[in-house]
């Protein structure tokens, strides 16, 4: 049977697997669907259009799916359906917030395998991979995709629609107004390269090929005095385009913000 206590309010019609724990005072609105071994802590408010998958753990006082903080939304489309939408195997700590999407997308989506550390947010129509880590206090704007692997150190403030790539780090503080490459290393406020990710790279396994393609795409990009355009043609013609090389292009020729420099 559910373990539900008495002091949590429940709507008839959310939807919640009979092996899922809620504790005290915690408040699931109509339409919720929460999956199987998730917990939510004391305090947890999960409003209309939330869906939640399995074996997430979610500590107290976290808010999922509130209105956007969007006023066009607030004004115009409040009572029109968005979502959010969070897989499975997540941590969600302390007073996290993950705002339901405006009509731009409808969903704000969340992977699988995430921690989110306490006081992080993520805004509407946030596009967030598997295995990311957001640490106390990211404040993610709307509209930010984040790649797999991606760790986003303390208090780092991320401009709405930035895309982070795959397998980057960003360090604490950093103040992030346009794209970060995949398999790097950013920090500062002003944001600066400081490198290839390479202990991550290394942890999960890249095969050296992979990584000295890496290092001489990057090298191009970052340290040869080329502008973007000219770095890219030269990647093209004289990196070996393994599977990670031809990513960052891809990720480089699809970027609407500019690369972080």
């Amino acid at each position: 049977m559910t373990k539900i206590h008495q002091t949590a309010i429940i709507h008839p019609q959310a939807e919640i697997d009979s092996s899922v724990e809620i504790g005290a005072y915690c408040v699931i609105e109509k339409g919720v669907k929460i999956g199987a071994g998730s917990k939510l802590y004391n305090n947890v408010s999960v409003f209309t259009g939330a869906t939640i998958g399995e074996n997430n753990e979610i500590f107290p006082n976290v808010v999922i799916a509130a209105l956007p903080q969007d006023l066009k939304f607030l004004r115009e489309s409040k009572d029109e359906f968005t979502e959010v939408i969070i897989g499975n195997n997540n941590v969600i700590r302390e007073c996290v917030t993950i705002n339901r999407a405006t009509l731009h997308t409808r969903k704000t989506v969340v992977g699988n395998n995430c921690l989110f550390m306490a006081y992080s947010h993520a805004a509407h129509d946030c596009v967030i991979g598997n295995n990311v880590i957001l640490a106390n206090s990211v404040a993610l704007g709307g509209h930010v995709n984040i790649g797999d692997f991606a760790i986003l150190g303390g208090l780092a403030g991320i401009h709405q629609f930035v895309h982070i790539g795959a397998h980057c780090m960003v360090g604490a503080a950093s103040m992030v107004v346009k794209d970060v490459p995949p398999y790097s290393l950013f920090s500062g406020n002003d944001l600066k390269f400081s490198g290839l990710n390479l202990i991550g790279l290394k942890r999960r396994g890249f095969s050296d090929e992979a990584i000295e393609s890496l290092k001489n795409a990057y090298h191009l990009l970052y340290r040869s005095g080329f502008n973007t355009t000219q770095a890219l043609n030269k990647i093209k013609e004289t990196v070996s385009l393994t599977p990670e090389v031809q990513y960052l292009i891809e990720f480089i020729e699809s970027s609407k913000r500019g690369l972080a420099k």
